[in-house]
């Protein structure tokens, strides 16, 4: 995948000038702000947990995790809903964040699958990955319609 040198972000403020994808952009900006701003909701609360409650951290180490991990993995977490919710952030650094959080998500699944816990004990995760891949799929769509109108396309 290669990425245009301009770096676009989502602001999609290069569509201000054609107003019939004015009003696609319009729909596109707020699918995904709303489905970024409930996933950041989410995985905010996710942080909070494994900072704050003493049997997250527990559940963590019962995972078999040590316990510097629950704390690198929370700011790795701000710093990637960081990346997501700015938008003067580039491109390529919102695609590496939005990887990061695949990964940590599959990796949720996968810790409590392998120690023998029902597939409800990660429905947690699954029900983020959910709000991940819209906003992941809204993110893609702006992208799209950001290329496109910087080649004087329509979409």
């Amino acid at each position: 995948m290669s990425y245009p040198r301009s770096y676009p972000t989502a602001t999609m403020s290069n569509m201000a000038g054609n107003t019939r994808s004015v009003t696609t952009s319009k729909w596109l900006v707020a699918g995904f702000w709303i489905s970024t701003a409930v996933f950041a909701l989410q995985m905010s609360f996710t942080v909070y947990a494994q900072l704050k409650m003493a049997q997250v951290a527990q559940e963590f180490a019962r995972l078999g995790y040590p316990d510097y991990f629950r704390i690198e993995l929370s700011w790795l977490k701000l710093a990637g809903l960081a990346a997501l919710l700015v938008p003067q952030v580039p491109a390529w650094l919102k695609e590496w964040a939005y990887a990061g959080f695949a990964i940590t998500l599959v990796s949720a699944v996968i810790a409590h699958v392998s120690v023998g816990e029902p597939p409800v004990a990660s429905l947690w995760a699954v029900m983020t990955s959910v709000l991940w891949c819209v906003s992941y799929f809204f993110w893609r769509r702006l992208q799209a319609a950001e290329v496109a109108a910087q080649k004087g396309m329509e979409r």
